[in-house]
Order: C-alpha cells, then sequence, then structure tokens
C-alpha cells in the first residue's frame, strides 16, 4: 500500500509539473539544437524546472516604527515575464541587518498578484532592513532568486541623540576576471569592486604589481565603486599579482591609507572568453585558448531561461572570433556560457541589452499645485498591446530622510533579478543603449554581480534530483515531520492528520514519506488559527511530530549599504517624530481596519453528507449514545468487550462496514469511541454522517461521522495527549487603506489634524487596453505642505512591464 502511494505521490507531481510547462512559455528547442543535444538536455530541465519571480511595490522607501508597510506583490515567469499564476501564497519577509526574520507574511495570491502589510513594532531599531519574497516552489533554487530590497526604518524615540558610525579607512576589493579564469599569456578584461568595511562603494585609483614588483596595469572606479581594466599575466615564470588600491582624496584634501589585495590566481592552461562592444549594433566575441587545448567548442546563448542562440566553433592557433547582431538579443540580460564536447562549462559572460519600451504609463493630476486639504485628481492611461494591465499607485511625501526611490518593476526583471547583490540606481544602465560610457559601467557592473544561474550538472545529469518543493496551487501547503520517539530517525509509512479547528473547520491528512515528511493542504485559511496533528494511534501511539516553518532558512549574501544616524537631520527626526505621534492619537483605530477575507467555501471536505441532523429540531437526550441509536439512521452502536464501536452503513453496497468509521469533532480526528459516546450531547450543533466508503488524500474511511459545536471550538473536549497543538499563522489578514476625506466645508474646517505622509495607496488599479478611457482616482492632501511623489508600477498580460514618477506640490496654508 505504501509503495502504490508514493508511486502515486510521484505520477501527481510530475504531471503537475508537466502542466506548469503550459503555464511558461517554452521555445521551439528543435530550431536551435545544433549543439548535438545540449539545448535538448536544458530543454527538459527547464520543463522539470520552470522559473517563477516575484516583484513587490513597497508604497515607500522610508518608515518609522511604528507605522504600516504597505506593498503589492506581483508574480511572473517564463522568457516574456508574462502574470504567471503558479503559486497560490507568496512568503514575505522583513529581515534586519544579520539577516534575522523580524516579521513575516504568507500573502495570498489571485490572477498573480497579491497584496499585503506589515506593522512595523513601536520598538524596531533604526537601520537598514532587506525586504525578500519568494514562493514555495522558488525554495527549491538559490535564494539569490528571490526578490529582496532594502528599505531604511527609523525609530525616532531614539533617533535624536544618536551619532554616526566611525568610517574606516581599510578597505575590501574583489577581482573577477572575464569568463572566470586568468590564464596564462592571454590578455582578459578583469572587473573589480571597491568598497570599504561598512560595504558601501569606494571611488578608488590603483596599480597591478606583478612578482617582481612592476607595474603592469592601472585601474580607476567608474560607478559605484566598480571598473574594469586589462592584464596579461605572464606566459613563463612567476604569474601572481597584487593590486595596490588607494581611494580619492576626500574633501580635505587627504587620502586614507593605502590597501594592497592579491588578484586571482592565474591558470596554467584554459580558456578566455571576451565580448566586446564593436559598434552600436555589433557585438565581438572572442575565444582564446593555451596551447594543446581543444579547439572545437560549444557556445550557448540563453536568457531567461530560453536559449536564443548556439554556435559550434573551430579554434584556430588558439584563437576563434565571431561577430554578433545585438539585435538577435532580447532586451535584458543574455548568458554566454562556452562548453567543450563533453558538455562540460568552461567559461561564462554576461551581455546586456536595453530593452525596448515596455508599458508606457501615463498619468496627469488635475494641477501641479494644491493646498492643503484638497483634491487631488489623478488619470492613469498605458501603452498596452491587448489586454488591461494591472498598476498600483502609491503618494507620499518627498524630503531630506526619504530621497532615495523605490525600485520599479521594469528594471527589477530586466537586470536586477539577473545579478547578485544590490544594483544602485539600476535606471542608470538603462540610460542609454549607445553612450560608452553608460555600457562601460553597466560591463563592469555585469562583471562583478553576475552570476550562473543554472547548476549545469544538474541541468546534464541523467538522473537530475526532484524539487523538494511543489507549488502550492490551491492554499498553504503545511509541512511536519514524523520522527520515531526520543530519536530524530525518520518514520516512513505512518497516515497523519491535520485539524483546524471551528465552524468551518479544514481537515487534511498524508502519509509520511521515507524523510518522514507530510505535507497537508487543507486550503486556505486566514490569521492566527490553532492546530492540531496527529497519527492514527492504531498504527503508532509513540512517534513524534513536528510542524516545520514554512519560511526558507537559506538567505542570499548582501552587500546594503550600511547606516548611520546623522547630526544634521536631527531636526528632521525631530519633526516626523513629532507628525506621527499626532497622527497616531487622533486617527485612532481607523487605520487598523481590514478588507473581508475570500469568501470560504462553507461546506466541510466531504461535500454534502447522506445524513445531516440539526440536533435542536430534535428531542434532545442527555447521553450521546440515546442520540446515535435513536437518530442516526446509518450508524450502529454496538458494544464489544465493554468497549464502544460505531458501524457505518454502506449504503451503496446494501452491508455494514466493521470498522470504525472517521470520527471527527469539530474538524480533529477521535479514535477512541468510548469518549465519543461520553460527549455531551447538548453541546453538539450538527451530525453529519457519510454511509459509503470515503476516500480522503492518502486514507480510506469505513465511513464518516461528524460532529460540529455550537462554537467550534471542541467545548472542553479532552484530547489524547499525544496530539500536537500549536499555534500557526495562515494567510495574511488584509488592512483596509483609510484616508480621510474632505468633500465639505465642515470637513475642510476640522480641527483634527492630518499629518500624513503617505497620501494613497492603491494596490488594485486596472487600465483598460487600446481605445478604454483613462482609470480615474482621487485622494486629498493632508495638513503638510511640501513636494509629494505619485509612483506607479504596473504590468500588463503579454509581459511588458512599465513604471512612472512625478511630483507635485502642497502649497501652505494661508
Amino acid at each position: 500500500m505504501l509503495d502504490s502511494i508514493q508511486f502515486l505521490r510521484g505520477v501527481r507531481l510530475s504531471l503537475l509539473l508537466a502542466g506548469l510547462v503550459w503555464l511558461v512559455a517554452v521555445p521551439a528547442w528543435a530550431q536551435l539544437d545544433s549543439l548535438g543535444g545540449l539545448t535538448g538536455q536544458l530543454s527538459r530541465y527547464i520543463q522539470r524546472n520552470p522559473r517563477e519571480q516575484l516583484f513587490l511595490h513597497l508604497d515607500r522607501p522610508l518608515y518609522l516604527s511604528g507605522e504600516t508597510m504597505w506593498f503589492k506583490v506581483y508574480a511572473v515567469g517564463g522568457a516574456d515575464t508574462k502574470p504567471l499564476a503558479m503559486s497560490s501564497v507568496a512568503y514575505v519577509e522583513v529581515l534586519d541587518a544579520v539577516q534575522k526574520p523580524v516579521l513575516q507574511g504568507k500573502i495570498a495570491l489571485q490572477q498573480a498578484t497579491g497584496r499585503g502589510t506589515f506593522a512595523l513594532p513601536a520598538g524596531l531599531a533604526s537601520g537598514r532592513y532587506t525586504v525578500r519574497a519568494y514562493t514555495r516552489w522558488m525554495q527549491n533554487f538559490a535564494p539569490e532568486e528571490y526578490f529582496s530590497t532594502t528599505v531604511t526604518i527609523l525609530n525616532t524615540f531614539t533617533a535624536s541623540g544618536a551619532a554616526p558610525a566611525p568610517d574606516s579607512a581599510v578597505l575590501e576589493a574583489q577581482f573577477f576576471p572575464e569568463g572566470g579564469h586568468l590564464v596564462r599569456g592571454i590578455r582578459s578584461k578583469v572587473g573589480f569592486k571597491v568598497m570599504d568595511k561598512r560595504g558601501r562603494a569606494v571611488a578608488a585609483t590603483g596599480t597591478v604589481l606583478d612578482a617582481q614588483g612592476k607595474a603592469v596595469a592601472t585601474f580607476s572606479t567608474l560607478r559605484n565603486g566598480m571598473g574594469s581594466f586589462l592584464l596579461t599575466p605572464a606566459a613563463t615564470g612567476p604569474a601572481t599579482y597584487t593590486a595596490i588600491i588607494q581611494p580619492a582624496a576626500t574633501a580635505a584634501g587627504a587620502r586614507p591609507l593605502v590597501t594592497s589585495r592579491p588578484l586571482p590566481t592565474v591558470q596554467n592552461y584554459g580558456y578566455v572568453l571576451s565580448i566586446t562592444p564593436a559598434t552600436t549594433n555589433q557585438i565581438t566575441l572572442t575565444v582564446q585558448s593555451t596551447e594543446g587545448q581543444p579547439n572545437r567548442l560549444l557556445l550557448l546563448v540563453h536568457a531567461r531561461q530560453q536559449p536564443v542562440l548556439t554556435r559550434r566553433l573551430e579554434l584556430r592557433d588558439g584563437r576563434a572570433q565571431m561577430t554578433i547582431d545585438a539585435a538577435q538579443l532580447p532586451g535584458g540580460v543574455s548568458h554566454f556560457t562556452l562548453f567543450n564536447e563533453t558538455y562540460r562549462p568552461l567559461c561564462e559572460r554576461l551581455y546586456f541589452r536595453v530593452p525596448p519600451m515596455g508599458l508606457k504609463v501615463v498619468f496627469q493630476t488635475n494641477r501641479l499645485q494644491y493646498v492643503p486639504r484638497e483634491k487631488v485628481q489623478l488619470q492613469i492611461t498605458a501603452t498596452v498591446p491587448t489586454r488591461p494591465a494591472s498598476m498600483s499607485v502609491s503618494v507620499y511625501r518627498l524630503d531630506s530622510l526619504n530621497s532615495t526611490s523605490a525600485p520599479s518593476i521594469d528594471q527589477y526583471l530586466h537586470l536586477t533579478a539577473e545579478l547578485r547583490g544590490v544594483v544602485q540606481n539600476p535606471g542608470y544602465y538603462f540610460s542609454s543603449a549607445t553612450d560608452p560610457t553608460v555600457a562601460e559601467a553597466t560591463d563592469a557592473l555585469l562583471l562583478t554581480q553576475g552570476w550562473s544561474r543554472f547548476k549545469w550538472d544538474e541541468v546534464l545529469s541523467l538522473t537530475p534530483p526532484r524539487p523538494a518543493f511543489a507549488p502550492e496551487l490551491y492554499g498553504p501547503q503545511v509541512l511536519a515531520r514524523v520522527t520515531a520517539a526520543g530519536t530524530d530517525a525518520p518514520r516512513a509509512g505512518l497516515l497523519t492528520y491535520f485539524s483546524v479547528p471551528g465552524r468551518l473547520f479544514q481537515f487534511d491528512n498524508d502519509r509520511s514519506d521515507e524523510q518522514g515528511l507530510v505535507r497537508f493542504e487543507p486550503g486556505n485559511f486566514y490569521g492566527p488559527h490553532t492546530v492540531m496533528l496527529q497519527t492514527d494511534p492504531r498504527q503508532d501511539s509513540t512517534c513524534r511530530l513536528t510542524l516545520l516553518d514554512s519560511f526558507s532558512d537559506r538567505f542570499a549574501r548582501i552587500e546594503a549599504a550600511p547606516f548611520s544616524l546623522h547630526p544634521r537631520f536631527r531636526n528632521d527626526y525631530a519633526r516626523r517624530h513629532l507628525q506621527s505621534q499626532v497622527q497616531t492619537m487622533f486617527a485612532g483605530n481607523k487605520y487598523d481596519r481590514y478588507v473581508a477575507s475570500a469568501a470560504t467555501d462553507s461546506l466541510p471536505f466531504y461535500g454534502r453528507a447522506s445524513e445531516l441532523y440539526m440536533l435542536d429540531n430534535y428531542t434532545r437526550f442527555k447521553v450521546m449514545e440515546e442520540v446515535m441509536r435513536e437518530y442516526v439512521q446509518g450508524v450502529q452502536v454496538r458494544i464489544r468487550d465493554g468497549k464502544f464501536n460505531l458501524q457505518t452503513l454502506d449504503l451503496p453496497n446494501r452491508s455494514v462496514f466493521q470498522d470504525n468509521p472517521m470520527v471527527l469533532l469539530d474538524g480533529v480526528p477521535i479514535f477512541n469511541m468510548n469518549k465519543v459516546m461520553a460527549l455531551n450531547p447538548i453541546k453538539i450543533r450538527q451530525l453529519d454522517a457519510i454511509t459509503s466508503r470515503y476516500i480522503h488524500g492518502t486514507a480510506v474511511y469505513s465511513g464518516l461521522v461528524s460532529l460540529r459545536t455550537y462554537k467550534g471550538n471542541l467545548e472542553g473536549f479532552q484530547l489524547d495527549p499525544r496530539v500536537l497543538i500549536q499555534e500557526y499563522e495562515g494567510l495574511q489578514e488584509q488592512r483596509e487603506f483609510y484616508a480621510p476625506r474632505y468633500d465639505t466645508p465642515e470637513q475642510q474646517r476640522s480641527r483634527r489634524p492630518d499629518m500624513r505622509e503617505l497620501l494613497y495607496w492603491n494596490p488594485a488599479v486596472t487600465v483598460a487596453g487600446p481605445g478604454g478611457a483613462p482609470q480615474p482616482l482621487e485622494f486629498f492632501t493632508g495638513d503638510q505642505p511640501g513636494r509629494y511623489l505619485i509612483e506607479v508600477q504596473g504590468l500588463d498580460a503579454t509581459g511588458r512591464a512599465g513604471s512612472s514618477r512625478s511630483t507635485f506640490e502642497v502649497q501652505p496654508a494661508l
């Protein structure tokens, strides 16, 4: 039986992944498969492991402790970054500087979007925090593929007297040879990145010295501490190199200490892959090798898990060169990977092509300047090919504390998501497709923060590993582990039950696999709940159950910019503190209103029962045995060896089951029929009976009896002490964004202060396709004068992403 269940589980996962292929755009591989099957193997890997991505639009980049963070989740996938309705849950976390989660939430996804909030605790310390998001399916891959961005949180109760952290004169430098390695006698481009001890980019110059101390190259940073230089390692003799780095002069003219760092080890043999933009529309690719290396190589160019170009290369005198039309490459980052004829990857290089115009978002306000408590009318349109676009809108006040902008969805999907670490000001790399300065800075970025997305040994394996996590198509999946009592040895084949008791209870079961894992899919449930897990005591009454954390325990290495409080902002900290306290005092609980959760099916998992009894419609008995004997026709009560037994009628087969049915009390299984008969029937509101064999997940029940109390809280029933009872957070309940209105003169004259920094947040804006009317929106200004930013982000059904920003002024009241 266990082998059959495991086989069916494997079949179910295989069919599920096969179905997902239809959700993700898969190209016609055959026309590109000129590499003896290499692209075909990549195709099969991608079909088994379709790519899924998330993007979060946060309402603003800076918050005060005690405020609310609002966000919208966009889910995309495939080569065209189209909306991908694969997962039904997104996991969103706020991490502190040591990557410890301080806030976590499970966000429901519907039609590839979701929305959520975090109420930032008042005691949260000032600092830079990382917001990251992923799905259960994305946990199969490296944490670098999770969405992440950095926000600033200020605790103004402690900010006013803080001093900035001291700077460090010691520098760190990283060097990245083009293609992956420095090779003797072959000229290579070397990317570099210079930072201080706190991870901040540093402008610097440097000199590369050989083993004899002779200068062989010089370099200087271009942007954000990054740059590149050319180096030809010695063909013979010593080949060790050291970089001497000197930071740029400070405003006072002083220079910090000079730092020396070794360059990567030079290989005696190997290949170097170089890419040089020859003209505006042409790319020159050069492959060089040392003597004695195989001359026949394979080149695969892929972007967003889609092969776009394949070539067989023949080296002559250790060199091959080819020209590629840049128009053949899609917009965004392309990966050039060089293989030998046995499919061993030798070198990899990244290239970025500024994507063509995406979703052009256009909006306008009815005025450019307003007075406090005045209505702002906003109209949004977009260039959409065929279908409407899903958008989100944020309006917040700009000041000296939150001058940085939030990440853009189009820049993230085409560039940031393809790179490691934090990309500072990604918009710069989209600013020009022809400016050589931008092109050089982009190349340095790709050299220093690019990474290989595929583990080629897994791609080319004849027996690739099975994904550990299945997509959550129908709500959150709850994981638990079954182990032997007193040890960590897994117990396989044990039927395990999961319950969320309540008037609308959730119930599921699964049989533990060879690792002792059980996976429950109880459906959507929102907010905190008490959940209960247990095994069938007739199988094993001594095993231990452990509820596993749904959130990922793997973290990407993030070099986020450090945080410090500056005395020159003391007045700004004090102003924001006062505004926040006044707003909190006078707003009351208006900001804690919640949107009604999605409608939940009132039918239990078994649908309509064969027999349903509302016990208030019958004469009440004081003993459950009398209720069962007098009213419930499909269940017979028997006593064997002094113990009660229930026998459910098997009406389809006109027989009686000999085993006890599955008995549930508010969704919690009860296996002791004596305890069932000891229940106080006055506390039972409803009794359902299934009078046939019932197949539920991996279990087969000899009929089913479901008892429901009035409150769905078990009414004090004493569960078996072996039942695991634990608090569990379900899907996040959605807050409703509140903003005051000033439609009438009385409202405008109200003496209640309005000190809002965030004037408007709307994650549910839909802009029609061609010919559709603009989306009209409106909101009111508050009492704070200043400059306000309108930020709109969006994605249409074809995968075109876009964003737009504009400002307006609120003049002081006369």
